[in-house]
């Protein structure tokens, strides 16, 4: 962010950048080690393939476990017919296990007595305030291979539940990547905007969001200037893109694909790698909520680079 903090001292970031140069040999390697990493973040014990439900909440009590009457119906062969309840009171949302073997992030949950037998009427349920994802951290409650998460959607709060022995994880063969090609590795100079500019996003199910633009990244291709709007995210010093092209929809996801770059240097230089370009997580899942490209990011040729898209099976 030093960069970024440069650039607005001088109120612009627009000389022309310096013709940057790559071995072919060390850039395949990158290009190799960037695809595993992307396999990994794919495939991992909490990745988006695990992902197997998404239920927005009702205010007051959200029951849930496999019985057919509850609010929140998940899989009989995961959990039992009550399983516990999501109360949410405003913006707060509050669970109650009713069953043993939840953890808190990491924690083990306690269940007391108030006697010395096991009649159910004894048990003192426990409540355990839930943060969502819009604050620092969301609170990651654990049953067996299953995980709930609170997300906070405009005014919505919704539970995402996941499943580390998915079958979509499990049987996941990795996905298809265009040739990596130097020529989309391109050059590129950052516009500062000052002040930031509002960017409203719209996600996949319609909500909008109210983000905010640092600047653009902007670069040639066949001698025309192009220009995207970049967005900072919390805790991330890379700049991030939501984009789209004449392939979406082709051999890349319909919705867009993701990109995030460097910061600028102190002259405002940085590299957009379109061969870093990737699907959100919508291809891989029906139940995440992805944000669309901006009008402003819808490129008018084909970005033959970056990864392709296989339809998720339903």
């Amino acid at each position: 962010m030093l960069a970024l903090s440069f650039c607005l001292a001088l109120g612009s970031c627009t000389r022309k950048p310096p013709k940057s140069q790559i071995d072919a040999t060390t850039y395949a390697k990158e290009i190799e080690q960037w695809h595993k990493e992307r396999w990994q973040e794919l495939n991992n014990e909490s990745g988006w393939l695990t992902l197997i439900g998404l239920f927005w909440l009702k205010e007051g009590v959200n029951s849930c476990g496999s019985a057919p009457i509850m609010d929140i119906v998940l899989p009989p062969d995961k959990v039992p017919s009550v399983l516990g309840s999501f109360s949410v009171t405003g913006a707060n949302v509050e669970f109650s296990p009713m069953v043993r073997g939840f953890t808190v992030d990491g924690k083990p949950v306690s269940m007391a007595r108030k006697a010395a037998d096991y009649r159910v009427r004894d048990i003192v349920y426990p409540v355990v305030a839930l943060k969502s994802d819009a604050d620092d951290k969301p609170t990651i409650v654990t049953y067996d291979s299953l995980t709930f998460q609170i997300i906070k959607r405009g005014d919505k709060l919704g539970l995402r539940v996941k499943d580390s022995q998915n079958p979509d994880r499990l049987n996941f063969k990795g996905t298809e990547f265009y040739p990596a090609d130097l020529k989309w590795r391109l050059d590129a100079r950052f516009e500062l905007y000052n002040p930031p500019k509002a960017m409203p996003i719209t996600n996949v199910l319609g909500m909008e969001s109210s983000e905010s633009s640092p600047g653009a990244v902007k670069f040639e291709v066949n001698g025309k200037e192009y220009r995207l709007d970049a967005i900072t995210e919390k805790d991330e010093p890379r700049l991030f893109m939501i984009i789209s092209d004449t392939t979406s929809g082709k051999d890349s996801y319909p919705a867009g694909r993701y990109l995030y770059v460097d910061p600028p240097d102190a002259s405002g230089h940085l590299i957009i790698d379109f061969n870093k370009a990737y699907s959100p997580p919508c291809a891989f899942t029906k139940f995440a909520t992805c944000p669309l490209p901006p009008r402003q990011n819808r490129l008018p040729f084909a970005v033959e680079a970056g990864e392709k898209y296989q339809r998720h099976p339903e």
